[in-house]
């Protein structure tokens, strides 16, 4: 396998690293490959389309084995409507295939892009999150590349304790080869989608507790710069499949932002200019319409890069989950905290969430989740710690695929499962030759 010297970053793109990579074109490479590295001293993780936020997949001055061209659907078995694949398949790449056919994956994250080996390394989860759990609910079986080389399969019934460390694990039990996933049948590949202004944030937790009892997919925009008694206010969309027999939607004509945009451009006139025509395109009314799954499911993938709108420095992500009880008053001291902060917010999504992850490191759990993009500022980092400490004093927990500053005290606090997760770690590679910058952040291992 051939190394070469290169410069990696999540999506964020607020920390560019230099490590050694390697790109395999079959499956049948790494096992030998991480046998090849044993004992010579350095770290390796993998690293998929680069869809993690911040350092779940970078591993400065350490190796990393990119897996997008590990990209192949091996087996399909229509009766038990399972699929064999490879790591490096999307979500744009099963939808392209069985889509057409009326078979669709149960839930899926934010963007296409997002490979099978990341939705397991990271256990996504979707605006369905609370009816149909998250990604590692339906996976029923990985092959997984010890850091010794040696091959195992996983599943609730072999190995289970492997099997909850490996999903949602960061990438840190082995190298994924193969995941089978559980797939479902949809009446079309066609949303009815309801928008609705919600004026604050008791409305919005108030339509959303609705929502858990009557709509099948359910996600919300929320203004980030509103105060006072507009507080939390956005816009509340509501989603079912629709019915009956439709055509296969046309692909989406995608446009790229061609360059990093100067500083400054996103700031808080802007943003608030933004918020408020976004916050009134919706009537008061609300409105109804059908749109392809797609739009539906990924409206930001319709702007490929567009995490250069926030320029060179890029930008970190905060989303927490909060519990039920405590979720109300947690987010509004979130909200409250931003809007005082010298930081603006772009975007921000709050969701419902249901059951707990399987995964000894899974986020998901019942409750409320809140995302917001800041870009990358000199306050940004201080602003991140305060909503982490607030995120803390409700019980609640930050999502580890796109954090950037999370302390290793809220770490232990949010995931009390990680002693768990340590014990799986000691037996499969207790030498840590899996590792990152993540790892090394929040002091994963010793």
């Amino acid at each position: 396998m051939r190394w070469k010297r290169m410069e990696v970053t999540g999506w964020g793109r607020t920390r560019r690293v230099e490590v050694l990579a390697c790109r395999p074109h079959r499956l049948s490479e790494i096992p030998s490959t991480l046998a090849a590295l044993n004992g010579d001293g350095t770290s390796l993780i993998a690293h998929g389309a680069g869809r993690s936020y911040g350092d779940v997949a970078t591993n400065e001055q350490g190796r990393v084995l990119l897996t997008e061209r590990l990209n192949r659907i091996l087996a399909f078995d229509e009766a038990n409507l399972e699929v064999v694949c490879e790591p490096g398949v999307t979500f744009q790449d099963l939808l392209d295939v069985f889509g057409p056919r009326g078979i669709l994956f149960p839930l899926s994250p934010g963007t296409a892009f997002t490979t099978m080996g990341g939705a397991v390394a990271c256990d996504v989860h979707g605006k369905n999150q609370e009816h149909v759990g998250s990604f590692g609910d339906h996976v029923r079986w990985i092959d997984l590349a010890l850091p010794t080389g040696r091959v195992v399969r996983t599943s609730r019934l072999e190995d289970p304790e492997l099997f909850a460390a490996t999903i949602g694990g960061l990438g840190l039990t082995g190298i994924i080869l193969r995941v089978s996933i559980g797939l479902v049948r949809v009446p079309s590949l066609w949303s009815t989608v309801h928008e609705r202004r919600m004026p604050h944030l008791d409305a919005f937790m108030d339509a959303f507790e609705a929502c858990r009892r009557t709509a099948s997919h359910s996600v919300g925009w929320i203004d980030g710069q509103a105060r006072g008694e507009s507080l939390g206010r956005g816009i509340l969309e509501t989603a079912e499949f629709a019915d009956g027999p439709r055509s296969i939607p046309s692909p989406r004509r995608a446009r790229s932002i061609p360059f990093d945009l100067p500083p400054g451009i996103l700031n808080r006139l802007s943003i608030r200019a933004f918020n408020g025509l976004y916050y009134r395109r919706i009537r008061r009314r609300g409105r109804i319409r059908e749109v392809p799954l797609a739009e539906h499911l990924y409206p930001l993938d319709s702007i490929h890069d567009w995490n250069r709108l926030y320029g060179r420095r890029g930008f970190h992500q905060f989303q927490c989950v909060i519990p039920d009880g405590a979720a109300r008053e947690g987010i509004r001291t979130i909200l409250g905290e931003v809007g005082a902060a010298p930081v603006t917010p772009f975007l921000g999504v709050l969701k419902s969430m249901g059951s707990e992850g399987i995964g000894h490191l899974s986020f998901p759990r019942k409750g409320f989740s809140l995302a917001l993009d800041f870009p990358d500022r000199d306050e940004t980092t201080a602003l991140l710690s305060r909503l982490e400490r607030i995120t803390r004093d409700h019980g609640g927990r930050i999502y580890l695929a796109k954090d950037s500053i999370l302390s290793p005290e809220a770490f232990r606090e949010m995931y009390p499962r990680h002693g768990d997760f340590r014990e799986v770690l000691q037996r499969v590679d207790p030498e840590g030759r899996l590792s990152s910058d993540l790892v090394r952040r929040i002091g994963l291992r010793p």
